[in-house]
């Protein structure tokens, strides 16, 4: 368990100073590698969403902690190559930040990054730069940002609504209206599709995205079915027992519960 007490107060220098020593005198630290690094940086920024979910301050300082030590140990690694080093690192992120904000730090003209980017990057596709292992809603929204950074985009968010309720029909004609039954599997899964990118076309219209979205409803339906569980209990039932009909009873009782605690 990790020891969430407040810190002796260090500077990045110390941090790096600290990273470099590792890397000298740790036999684990010493053999590491680019490639062998890759699994923990993607551990460690899912350990600081988890951080930042949960909302403890001295948590998510640790996180950041272990994210930073993984750039630290890249750059590290990078500076023994002869490639790049910390300070390489952080001169590319200032003039980067200097390049996205021209109407602070440039001709004083606002303009949207997606825009500058694709005009600087010229990109062959739209998906150019996207990492290969970005999860499908992200990306979803990262491609319909890009889109519209170069004016391929609805107004307002009544355009994206209209796509919901056109796709929500496209997908009720694949369907039986007296079994359910799917007519054609392969085009459903299309239509679907579609239906979820339409989705969040309308969340980023609206300023919300997607991915919190859900991640939000997965958390809400997690603790209710746990309420659920509870009062089945309390019953002295199970519910994986229950009828559908029954576990309903329970389902409708807990968002009662919500509306009315």
């Amino acid at each position: 368990m990790s020891d969430h007490t407040a810190p002796t107060p260090r500077s990045l220098d110390d941090a790096l100073a600290l990273m470099k020593d590792l890397r000298a005198r740790c036999d684990w630290d010493r053999v590491q590698t680019h490639q062998s690094l890759r699994p923990y940086l993607i551990e460690e920024a899912h350990e600081v969403d988890d951080a930042i979910a949960g909302g403890n301050d001295a948590v998510l300082r640790d996180e950041l902690g272990d994210l930073l030590l993984q750039v630290l140990f890249h750059a590290v690694v990078a500076e023994e190559r002869g490639a790049f080093g910390m300070r390489d690192v952080a001169g590319a992120l200032v003039a980067k930040m200097h390049a996205r904000h021209p109407h602070l730090y440039g001709d004083g003209v606002k303009r949207s990054w997606e825009s500058m980017k694709a005009a600087k990057a010229q990109r062959s596709t739209l998906e150019d730069g996207l990492p290969a292992g970005l999860p499908s809603l992200h990306r979803a929204h990262r491609l319909q940002d890009r889109a519209a950074g170069v004016g391929f985009d609805w107004p307002d968010a009544r355009g994206p609504l209209a796509k919901v309720r056109e796709e929500v029909d496209e997908v009720a004609r694949l369907l039986d209206p007296d079994t359910g039954a799917v007519h054609d599997p392969d085009a459903l899964e299309a239509e679907l599709g579609d239906l979820l990118f339409a989705v969040v076309n309308l969340c980023r219209k609206t300023g919300v995205h997607g991915a919190l979205a859900l991640d939000r409803t997965n958390a809400k339906f997690v603790r209710r079915y746990a309420a659920m569980e509870a009062l089945a209990t309390a019953d002295g039932k199970t519910l994986t027992a229950l009828s559908l009909e029954e576990q309903d009873v329970y389902w409708d009782r807990v968002k009662a519960g919500e509306r009315n605690p």
